[in-house]
Formats: structure tokens, C-alpha cells, sequence
């Protein structure tokens, strides 16, 4: 049987030519720790990385040395004294709503995105909207990029993608939102508001629901006032909104993009991961491999499970109840090390030609730079 290729962690940050990262998959496998300790590595090997997380926890900030991280790249200090000279490394933290509202003064007039910025309609949609989240991490990257090229500040950006119930949502929200806010949610909306009374109310309740359940906060006539004013100042923003998701959307199939898919050794998150490659593919998607974090590596491998157990048994009996503990500890460990290599073993009889690392456990929370240097060494199979 052919071997599964490795992902070459190293060959992917120090190739000059890859100017974003990508890490997907689904939620609680490690993304968003995979996200940092990629970008410390390759700011230590002289990239100047700027890393947009999307976890609201305030472990990551701590981990690289921060008090706080918000929608402005800070600078981390804590790299490593032998890092190669010139590198530098940047972290941020998604704000949805800010995000929005950046887009919303970039692109109007100030009396216009002063209507919209105080507009509870606006409120509602950039704050709770499905998809919101993932099309807003997209326009940072989008803002990033071009600042990226415009001022040379960062030569690599890692993107920690939004946690979805399912691993398409991120590829499908720019589209998604897109069509929320083109010509047709225009018309959709503001056709029926017109209409006014409780004839026209009742449209435009109908119209907000098919487009989203989550608006619901705002009632009777002051949510007509409220979306005609939303879709009168927010008019000629539309379009910008469409175009911008385009061009981010080809943006990540360009060659300088490389997704990094993240699993875990377990059914659910492999088969999750297993979607995702899938839809990468289809859509034309430069995917660079995936990684299987929280692997548990066994020790001393010559002896199984199975022997573990028997020699415990053996012990109990001639009264030794400390050791057969520690080899039934050893069988426990040595059957879910077992586990985790069969799962990942079908997930690559399913994509052989996908490159795949495993990185082993840690025998404690990520909780400093430290910590995530050490994930970085073993995503490089140094660990």
C-alpha cells in the first residue's frame, strides 16, 4: 500500500511564494492553537506574519504574551532570541460588528454612515445575522491583504477560520452574504415597506423571515421607519459588498493561498474534515493537507494492551496492586493510541494522496509562547 505523503509544515511557511493560511475544519480540534503556533513558526523562521484568530477565549492572548486582543493587529515580543532576524509576528482578534462598521465608513459618506452606523436595523444585521461571522473574517482578510501590499507590513497572513456547525459555511458566507445585501434583498425589502400600514407590515415580516430568522427584535411601524432608512443610506453599498466577496472568493483559490485543514483522531471530526477536503477540491482550492492534532502517542510499544492487561491480573493476584496499576494505566493509554491510528489510517485509505501530519498531545493546556513553540515543532515533525 502507498504511503500517505507528510505535510511539509516547514517547505509551506518558508516558501515566500504562500502569502496566506488558511486553518479550517470544525470546532474543538485545535484550530485556532494550530493558527498561532503556525504563524509564531514562521515569524521565528523570519516571515512577518500577522494572525487573525476568530476565538473570543482570552487564553490565546495570554499564550502569545498579550493582554488583550481586539480587531487591531498588536505585536507579539515573546519571539525566540535564536529567531531568524527579520521576522515578526502580529496578532488579532475578529470584532464582527467593528469589521462592519469599518466597511460601512470605508465605503460611504459621513453623513450616510452615520444613518446606518445608528440605524437598529443595521444593528441587528451586523451584529446577530447568520454568516455574518464568516463573511466579516473574509473583508478582514480582504483589508489585510491590501494593506499587506500596500505598505509591505506583513508578507504572511493566517487566517483561523470562524467555528461552523458545518466546515462548508465558511466557503459558502461570502456568497451567502453577498446575496443577502444585493439588489434583490433591496427590493425584497423596501418594496413592501413602501406599501406602509399594517398590509405593508406584515410583507416585510414575511420578507425579514425568509431571509433570516434572527431579526426579530424590532416591531410595528418603527421597524418600517428603521428599514427604509437602512435600505436608502445603505443603497449604494451593495454592489461593493457583492464584488468584495468575489474578489476575496478568488483570492483564496489563488497559488499564494494554502489550506490547512485540522482534525482530530476521531470519527465525527475526520468525517467533518473528510467534507471539507471534498469541497475544497470541487471548488478549485489550493489545499496544502491536514493536520491531526491531540494524537496519543504510545510508550513502549513492544508491549499491548492485551499483555498489559494480563501481567496486571498476574500482579493483583501476588498482592502488587501499585504495578498492575501502572499497567493497566499503560493498556488504557496503549488501546486509545490504537484508536486514534485506525481512524487516521481510514481517513487516508479514503485520501492517500492528501498530505497529513500528526502532532501528539501535549501533556497540558497551551498556556504561553512556549507552549505554542511547542506545537509549532511537532506540526513540523520536530517534536
Amino acid at each position: 500500500m502507498a504511503r500517505t505523503p507528510t505535510l511539509d509544515i516547514d517547505a509551506m511557511l518558508a516558501d515566500r511564494h504562500t502569502r496566506i493560511v488558511v486553518c479550517c475544519g470544525s470546532g474543538g480540534v485545535g484550530k485556532t492553537t494550530t493558527a498561532a503556533a503556525l504563524a509564531l513558526r514562521a515569524a521565528e523562521q523570519g516571515r512577518r506574519v500577522v494572525v487573525l484568530t476568530i476565538d473570543p477565549a482570552r487564553r490565546l492572548a495570554q499564550s502569545l504574551g498579550l493582554t488583550e486582543l481586539d480587531n487591531v493587529p498588536r505585536l507579539v515580543t515573546g519571539l525566540a532570541p535564536e529567531a531568524v532576524p527579520g521576522g515578526s509576528l502580529d496578532a488579532m482578534m475578529l470584532d464582527m460588528k467593528r469589521t462592519f462598521d469599518e466597511v460601512v465608513l470605508a465605503h460611504s459618506t459621513r453623513e450616510a454612515a452615520e444613518q446606518i452606523l445608528a440605524n437598529p436595523f443595521y444593528q441587528a444585521v451586523s451584529s446577530s445575522f447568520a454568516g455574518t461571522q464568516e463573511y466579516m473574517a473574509m473583508e478582514k482578510l480582504g483589508q489585510l491583504r491590501a494593506r499587506a501590499d500596500r505598505e509591505g507590513t506583513w508578507d504572511l497572513i493566517v487566517v483561523d477560520t470562524p467555528p461552523s456547525r458545518s466546515a462548508l459555511d465558511f466557503l459558502d458566507a461570502p456568497k451567502r452574504l453577498g446575496s443577502f445585501l444585493d439588489g434583490r434583498f433591496i427590493r425584497l425589502i423596501s418594496a413592501p415597506a413602501k406599501l406602509g400600514g399594517r398590509a405593508g407590515l406584515r410583507i416585510v415580516n414575511v420578507g425579514i423571515g425568509l431571509v433570516s430568522k434572527t431579526l426579530t427584535t424590532v416591531l410595528g411601524g418603527e421597524m418600517l421607519r428603521d428599514v427604509q432608512t437602512f435600505v436608502n443610506a445603505l443603497d449604494t453599498m451593495f454592489g461593493g459588498f457583492r464584488e468584495r466577496a468575489d474578489l476575496t472568493y478568488a483570492l483564496l483559490k489563488e497559488g499564494g493561498t494554502a489550506f490547512v485543514v485540522v482534525a482530530a483522531p476521531e470519527r465525527d471530526a475526520l468525517r467533518e474534515a473528510s467534507y471539507f477536503v471534498a469541497r475544497l477540491e470541487q471548488e478549485g482550492m489550493p489545499l496544502a493537507g491536514v493536520v491531526v492534532n491531540r494524537m496519543q502517542p504510545q510508550a513502549a510499544a513492544g508491549l499491548t494492551a492485551a499483555r498489559a492487561r494480563a501481567a496486571a491480573e498476574q500482579l493483583v493476584e501476588s498482592g502488587r496492586p501499585a504495578a498492575a496499576a501502572a499497567l493497566t494505566l499503560h493498556a488504557t493509554v496503549a488501546d486509545l493510541a490504537a484508536r486514534h491510528r485506525n481512524v487516521v489510517r481510514r481517513f487516508t485509505a479514503g485520501h492517500p494522496s492528501i498530505p497529513v501530519v500528526e502532532v501528539a498531545s501535549l501533556a497540558q493546556d497551551v498556556h504561553d509562547v512556549d507552549g505554542l513553540r511547542e506545537v509549532g515543532r511537532r506540526l513540523a515533525g520536530a517534536g
